[in-house]
C-alpha cells in the first residue's frame, strides 16, 4: 500500500465527470426492449437501478457518443474547475475495461483532443477497479518527483455492447439483469503535487486476490463486426454477491489500519456499487456505520470505471476541514480489489 505518510503530499484538485445524454428510466428501456409494463417497478424493486445514460440513442440504435467524447468532456471540466490549462498536465493516465478501440488508445484520444503532447500516457485494462489502479500509478509518478500534475481519466461505454433490436423477452435472467445494471459514462481528476486546494490523498492501494478463483465476470471483445456467437458479457452473480462485500470490507480495514485510524474517524465512505440493493449489501458487511455513504448508482446505473468519479465529485462538494473519507472499488473479473483515503486538510 502507498501510504503518504500523514502529510498533504498529493492533492485532489478537482473532478469532472460525463454522463451521455438525457437519464433513461426502467420504463422507458423496458418498453423499448419489448418487455412488459411491470418489468419496470420490478426491476427498481429487486436490483435498485432506476436510472442510466447510454451512449447509444435508444430508438435508433445508432452511437452518440464514443468514450474519447466523454473523456475529454470530463477531463476539460476537471481542468477547469482546478484552474489549469492542458499544457499544465506532465502526466495522463487512464483505466477503462471497454476502450473505444485497441489502437489508438482512448486516452491519447483524449490527450490530442486536449492538446496534450509530449508527455507519458499510460492506459490500464481492467474492470472496476481501474479508476482506482489509474489513481495509485499516478501517485506514483508523481512522488518519483518527475511530474507534478497528472490527469487521471476513467470511464466505460458498454452500451455498444447491447442490440437494441435483440429479442429481450427472450433473454435467460442473467442476461437481462445487464440491460438493468449498466450505463455509460466517464470522469477525471487532477492529482497535484503543488500546494493547492482539496483534500490530501492519504493512501491507495491494489491488489490481485485472484489466484486459484475462478473469474467473477468475463466481457469478450469482439470490435465493431460483431462477429460473436455468445453473450459479450457474462458474471457469476452468485460468486460477486458473495465475494464483493467480503473483499470491501477488507480492503476498507486494510486501508484504516495503514493509515492508523479509527472507524469512528471516518466522516464519509465511498462502497464498491453494482446496484443500488447490492450497493447496501455491501455497505453493510462493509460496517463504518457513523460514517456517511456517497453513492450514485441508483442514478447513473453501474457506468463502471467512471463510478468512482461520480462518487467524488459528490464527495468533494461535501467535505469539510477535518473531515476523512476512504473509497473501495473492488474488481470480479479475475478478483482484484483496492481502496483509498482522503482527508480535508
Amino acid at each position: 500500500m502507498l501510504v503518504l505518510n500523514g502529510r498533504p503530499v498529493l492533492r485532489v484538485a478537482s473532478v469532472g465527470t460525463a454522463a451521455p445524454g438525457p437519464r433513461i428510466d426502467n420504463a422507458t428501456l423496458g418498453r423499448r426492449m419489448g418487455l412488459g409494463p411491470a418489468w419496470g417497478q420490478w426491476a427498481e424493486a429487486f436490483i435498485g437501478t432506476r436510472f442510466r445514460h447510454l451512449a447509444v440513442d435508444l430508438e435508433s440504435g445508432e452511437p452518440r457518443f464514443s468514450l474519447a467524447d466523454l473523456g475529454e468532456t470530463a477531463g476539460r471540466r476537471a481542468l477547469a474547475a482546478a484552474g489549469l490549462e492542458p499544457s499544465d498536465v506532465d502526466v495522463m493516465v487512464m483505466g477503462t475495461a471497454m476502450p473505444d478501440m485497441l489502437m489508438p488508445t482512448t486516452v491519447n484520444v483524449i490527450a490530442d483532443r486536449l492538446g496534450i503532447d509530449q508527455v507519458p500516457t499510460y492506459q490500464l485494462q481492467s474492470g472496476c477497479s481501474g479508476a482506482v489502479q489509474a489513481l495509485s500509478l499516478a501517485a506514483s509518478l508523481l512522488l518519483s518527483g518527475g511530474h507534478r500534475t497528472a490527469l487521471v481519466l476513467g470511464g466505460d461505454v458498454s452500451a455498444k455492447l447491447v442490440d437494441p433490436d435483440m429479442d429481450a423477452a427472450a433473454l435467460p435472467p442473467a442476461q437481462l439483469v445487464n440491460l438493468l445494471l449498466f450505463g455509460d459514462g466517464a470522469g477525471a481528476l487532477v492529482l497535484s503535487a503543488d500546494p493547492s486546494p482539496g483534500p490530501a490523498l492519504r493512501a491507495v492501494f491494489t491488489r490481485l486476490v485472484g489466484l486459484g478463483r475462478e473469474p467473477g465476470q468475463t466481457l469478450d471483445w469482439y470490435g465493431a463486426s460483431r462477429r460473436f456467437d455468445g453473450p459479450p458479457v457474462s458474471e457469476d452473480y452468485k460468486a460477486i454477491e458473495e465475494a464483493v462485500p467480503v473483499l470491501a470490507a477488507e480492503s476498507a480495514e486494510e486501508v484504516l489500519d495503514g493509515l492508523e485510524w479509527k472507524p469512528g474517524d471516518l466522516s464519509y465512505v465511498l462502497p464498491p456499487q453494482l446496484s443500488g440493493r447490492m450497493t447496501a449489501r455491501i455497505r453493510e458487511r462493509m460496517g463504518l456505520p457513523e460514517a456517511r455513504e456517497v453513492s450514485c448508482v441508483e442514478e447513473t446505473g453501474n457506468n463502471g470505471n467512471a463510478l468512482v468519479f461520480f462518487q467524488l465529485e459528490r464527495l468533494l462538494s461535501r467535505l469539510a476541514s477535518g473531515d476523512r473519507a476512504v473509497g473501495v472499488a473492488i474488481e470480479s473479473s479475475k478478483w482484484i480489489k483496492s481502496g483509498f483515503a482522503l482527508e480535508a486538510v
